[in-house]
């Protein structure tokens, strides 16, 4: 299956002026084969469950799904991937959470010039405010997001959380499997609660994926809202696997290179 199409989304004229426009130029990434091959085959194991999600963030869950896509005993959803990002170091990608939501909307393209239309934070002063740290950008922020996981463009919003306002355990962060992380809600057409952790490995680091899916923010806390006896169909999963694992193939490409022409020009 031919996830890469090379047909890419409308740019203007002012976003070909702009340094970083060669990034969209150039050919999408080449997704590994053996995650193409898993998207055919939900995966018999389930993803560690919402409630134990600190044991994904610690590297505890290793007898849980590690990459692959399914449905819970509850209904819910779940996708999960692990993406090596060779000559990335952590700083770059807490840099580029923050990044990609203020300016241009180039920015965004240039992750996946086929399926990223845009990505507009709802509070660009406090992004681009030099006080705040870069792992600390996308918190309480809004993302405004047009994109194509499949059934073509669609709007999304991600809340973005501060991590121990999502439930997790924030004294993981900065230990062995989580150097740092970004996490949120999304609130489009099927609700789902997302982390992306990453730490640091021989010649790079490991990004590590979670989704959620049918979980959402009510009174400010992330819970099931999954109606009871509703069960998610394969294919949402399916078309977000098939995403996740496009983008981030394609960001482990660029990155190295992005950041170290575009880390000052916030």
């Amino acid at each position: 299956m031919n996830l890469i199409t090379g047909k890419k989304v409308g740019v203007t004229a002012e976003e070909k002026s702009l340094r970083y426009y060669k990034f969209f130029e150039r050919d999408m990434a080449e997704i590994p084969a053996e995650k193409i091959a898993l998207l055919d085959k939900p995966s018999e194991i389930p993803a560690v469950s919402f409630d134990q999600k600190n044991l994904y963030l610690a590297g505890e869950d290793k007898n849980f799904c590690q990459i692959g896509y399914g449905i819970m005993a509850d209904g819910t959803a779940f996708v999960c991937n692990e993406t090596f990002m060779p000559n990335v170091e952590g700083t770059m990608l807490d840099w580029w959470f923050g990044w990609h939501s203020v300016a241009s909307d180039l920015r965004y393209k240039v992750w996946d010039s086929e399926d990223h239309y845009f990505a507009r934070a709802d509070n660009v002063a406090y992004v681009c405010d030099k006080n705040v740290p870069l792992s600390q950008k996308t918190w309480g922020v809004n993302h405004y997001i047009l994109e194509d996981i499949g059934a073509g463009p669609m709007p999304l919003i991600l809340h973005f959380k501060r991590p121990k306002d999502f439930g997790y355990d924030e004294k993981i962060i900065g230990t062995k499997f989580c150097e740092s992380l970004v996490c949120a809600c999304g609130d489009g057409d099927c609700a789902a609660a997302m982390t992306h952790k990453w730490y640091q490995v021989e010649g790079g680091v490991e990004f590590v994926s979670r989704f959620w899916i049918g979980f959402g923010i009510v009174e400010g806390k992330v819970i099931k809202t999954l109606p009871a006896n509703i069960k998610i169909p394969i294919e949402v999963p399916r078309g977000l696997f098939a995403h996740n694992i496009k983008e981030f193939s394609n960001l482990a490409a660029i990155l190295p290179e992005l950041y170290s022409e575009n880390k000052n020009n916030f």
